[in-house]
């Protein structure tokens, strides 16, 4: 799991560490078997590696002006 965390370095990912333990935000650091998350107000979560059970990669929604029907 280390490894594809390294691998995300830099990207947004959500991680799961449980039936609803989920954190959000971007890969900043792994150290000693910790995984350093910073959200969007840039505050950062520090979550043990072997606690994650799922990484989905987050794709950057486009916004667009006008209105959605």
């Amino acid at each position: 799991m280390e490894e594809l965390l390294k691998q995300l370095m830099g990207k947004k990912v959500d991680i799961s560490c449980g039936t609803n333990a989920i954190f959000s935000g971007e890969v900043v650091d792994i150290k000693g078997g910790i995984l350093y998350l910073r959200d969007d107000e840039e505050r950062v979560a520090y979550v043990s590696i072997e606690r994650v059970a799922i990484v989905w990669e987050v794709k950057e929604q486009q916004t667009r002006p006008g209105f959605v029907s």
